[in-house]
Parts: structure tokens; C-alpha cells; sequence
């Protein structure tokens, strides 16, 4: 705080944009919304809610799991898919939006993998007459746009975990809405294309904090975007990368939606996502406290990583 940043979470502006636009449409009949889209703000919302407490005053990590699955599980129950499946969808919810806090915790990269996230599924939605839901990710992708803006190195506002919550968990139930009912060899696919950035980035965080042996839910400087910085990228540039492959695998996702390209297509991004990874993990990011007090962006960083 001493640095200039808000002590307010972005994020709640931009879950309140959201809702109160999309609310606000609803209520003057202009953008009427469905009751699947209905559902799924209110249990945004719910979740907001849980990662602004948790802002202000630090929850278990078991209450936070347990308010996800309930608002992942109402959001579910409407789809209609059968027990075994809906429990899977419940958990990739809960594993994509616990994944949207890695990238909150550097300046320009939740907003920038978020928007391009939210456009492409937008697109989807639009496509195949969600209507609804296609205005209501719009409405996201304008909110994180705004909020951007603030966000971008350096930043003015942090998008906290009611912002990080937030997006995560409608960018993963809408990817699961738009995709029901597709082939069922194609949504697994669209599905990890679409949220590429935000899997490796877990994928990448879990692994390395294993094998250093440190906690998995232990805070530190080891995501993507720090690694990127010790490879010497500036902040704006890990944005701008980051952007790049959430492009690439939201564009995918969106042919596997249109049906433009096969499930095959998976292997080379997958590949690709795993390769990324590995080579990620080949950074040295666990320095000493010498190295650290030696450099102070990677410090900042550091802190800004516990914070998140």
C-alpha cells in the first residue's frame, strides 16, 4: 500500500460492473436474461462476495472450497448432466477459478488473459443463441478492459481475489455452458484450450513447489509471469505473452466449438502448454534472501505473490 496501490480491490468494481449492468439491462426488458444466466451471476456474485472477505480478512482455505462447490454445484445442477459427469464439471470449476488467482498477483495479466478468455467465449455463446450469456461476458471482458487500464505496470489497483475469484469462476462456467451438449470428444478439448494459460500456470506452480518441496498453497514468486521476468522480460512484455497464449488457446477453443477443427488439434497445444512448462520450470525462482534483497522488482514481486 505504501507503493501507491489501492487498498480497495479492483475487483469488486469490476464484479459490480458486471452484475449491475447486466442487472440493470435485465430490469428495463432491454437484455432480458435467462434464467441458466440468471443463475450463474448470482453464484459469481456469491463467489465476489467470498474472495472480498477473504480480502479483508483472510479465510481457511477448506471455507473457501466449500462456498465454490456450492455456488459451481447450483450452476451445474442446471445443465442436467448426470452425477459422475456434474461432479467432474464441479471440480474443473473449482480448478479454474482457484486458477485465476495465480496471474491476479501480476500487474496487466489476469486482465489481459481474461478478457481475451471472455471474448472468445462470447463469441461462442453468440453463436449458438445464448444470447444472455453472450451479454453478460461482454459486459466482463468491458469491466476487465476498464479495470485494465488501472492494472497495467505499474498499478494503481489490484484485482484481489473477489476480482481473481470472480472471473475465474464465470469464465469456467461459461466455457461448461457453451460447451454442454457438444460432441463429447470436443469439450474436453475446448475446455482446456480456453483456460490454457490459467492450467499450465497451476500445472507449473504445483510441480515446481513439489519438487523444491515447499507447500503447494504456500505463496511465492513461481508463476509464469515471475519466471518470465527472470528470463528478462518487462512487466508489460509477460502481459503481452501472456495475452499472446491465451489468444492462441481461446482461438482454439473457439474452432473446437465451431466444429472448424478437430479434437486432435488438443496434442499440439497441449504439447505445446507442456513443453512451455517444462522449460518454465528450468528457472531458478527459489533464491535465498540475499538474492532477493539484491533485486528489488523480483522483491516486489515476491510480495505482491504473498498478497495475492
Amino acid at each position: 500500500r505504501g507503493s501507491g496501490r489501492s487498498s480497495v480491490p479492483g475487483g469488486v468494481a469490476v464484479a459490480g460492473a458486471t452484475a449491475v449492468v447486466a442487472g440493470a439491462g435485465a430490469a428495463s426488458g432491454l437484455v432480458p436474461l435467462d434464467s441458466g444466466t440468471g443463475t450463474l451471476l448470482l453464484a459469481a456474485g456469491a463467489v465476489a462476495l467470498l474472495g472480498l472477505l477473504d480480502d479483508l480478512r483472510p479465510m481457511g482455505a477448506r471455507a473457501r472450497i466449500i462456498v465454490e462447490a456450492g455456488a459451481a454445484s447450483v450452476v451445474v445442477h442446471g445443465t442436467q448432466l448426470g452425477f459422475a459427469t456434474g461432479a467432474l464439471a464441479v471440480l474443473w470449476i473449482l480448478f479454474v477459478t482457484n486458477a485465476f488467482t495465480l496471474p491476479a498477483a501480476f500487474d496487466g495479466a489476469l486482465g489481459v488473459v481474461g478478457v481475451v478468455t471472455a471474448l472468445g467465449l462470447c463469441v461462442c455463446a453468440g453463436a449458438q443463441g445464448s444470447g444472455s450469456l453472450a451479454v453478460v461476458l461482454g459486459l466482463l471482458a468491458a469491466s476487465l478492459t476498464g479495470f485494465l487500464t488501472l492494472n497495467w505496470h505499474p498499478a494503481r489497483v489490484l484485482p484481489g481475489g473477489s476480482g481473481a475469484l470472480f472471473t475465474g469462476f464465470l469464465v469456467a462456467c461459461a466455457a461448461l455452458l457453451v460447451n454442454v451438449g457438444h460432441a463429447r470428444e470436443t469439450t474436453p478439448a475446448a475446455l482446456f484450450a480456453l483456460t490454457v494459460v490459467a492450467t499450465a500456470d497451476a500445472v507449473l506452480v504445483v510441480v515446481a513447489r513439489r519438487l523444491a518441496g515447499r507447500g503447494v498453497l504456500r505463496p511465492g514468486p513461481d508463476h509464469i509471469a515471475h519466471r518470465l521476468r527472470r528470463l528478462g522480460l518487462t512487466p508489460p512484455g509477460v502481459a503481452v505473452v501472456l495475452g499472446a497464449a491465451a489468444t492462441l488457446g481461446t482461438a482454439t477453443g473457439v474452432l473446437l466449438h465451431r466444429g472448424a477443427v478437430g479434437p486432435s488439434v488438443l496434442w499440439w497445444l497441449g504439447g505445446a502448454a507442456l513443453v512451455s512448462v517444462v522449460l518454465l520450470l528450468r528457472v531458478p525462482v527459489y533464491g535465498g534472501r540475499r538474492r532477493v534483497r539484491a533485486a528489488p522488482v523480483e522483491r516486489a514481486d515476491l510480495l505482491r505473490a504473498d498478497a495475492g
